[in-house]
């Protein structure tokens, strides 16, 4: 929970900003955040993650061109921008690489089967699309206002993306293999020998 809340510093501190004042100074209190919990983690020696990097760049580039131009248009793109990044980050690997990021990262403590770790990680990468396409539209249809985007930004994506982790909590839950199905270890993938030709075994 400590992380969960962490992980949100600089977006808590954005909605309380604009609430208090407007969406020029909610975005310098958002870039001041971003740099701020980097250099926590830094100072604290704890480890910095992507996703830190890839959220500090774009806020600091969206939401300068935002305070420089005074254009509320960039700071908008920005949830857009770091969705569709973390999509191709992911489809990118997959079909580019070879590899399969999800599975990297969670694969120690998850175990299941290949189809089922690609279908896991296209269904994140069509999450991203969606979710970004969902903000352009909120922030530039002309339907709502920015205050509505700015809750639409904090609650509403916040909302997408809980109802998304449950569902796939639930669908995970139904492909997960037990450890003894997959193994516990490297050399659990070579066929066994019979006991017999072990034992004449030096």
């Amino acid at each position: 929970m400590k992380k969960f809340l962490f992980d949100l510093f600089p977006l808590i501190l954005f909605f309380a900003a604009y609430r208090f004042a407007d969406i020029y100074v909610a975005t310098a209190v958002a870039i001041a955040a971003g740099v701020l919990q980097i250099a926590w983690l830094k100072l604290t020696g704890k480890a910095i993650e992507g996703m830190h990097w890839v959220n500090l760049g774009v806020i600091v580039f969206f939401g300068g061109a935002t305070l420089l131009l005074h254009d509320e248009a960039f700071i908008k793109w920005k949830p857009t921008v770091v969705y569709w990044l973390f999509a191709g980050a992911l489809l990118g690997s997959r079909y580019l690489l070879g590899k399969n990021l999800l599975r990297k990262l969670l694969g120690a403590k998850i175990r299941m089967p290949d189809n089922i770790w690609d279908r896991f990680n296209a269904s994140w990468a069509l999450f991203f699309v969606l979710a970004g396409c969902a903000n352009l539209y909120v922030a530039f249809s002309g339907h709502y206002t920015e205050s509505q985007w700015v809750s639409f930004k904090v609650f509403g994506l916040m909302g997408l993306l809980l109802v998304f982790v449950i569902g796939q909590s639930v669908w995970l839950g139904r492909h997960m293999q037990a450890p003894e199905e997959t193994g516990a270890g490297a050399g659990d993938d070579l066929p066994a020998k019979p006991l017999a030709e072990q034992e004449r075994q030096p």
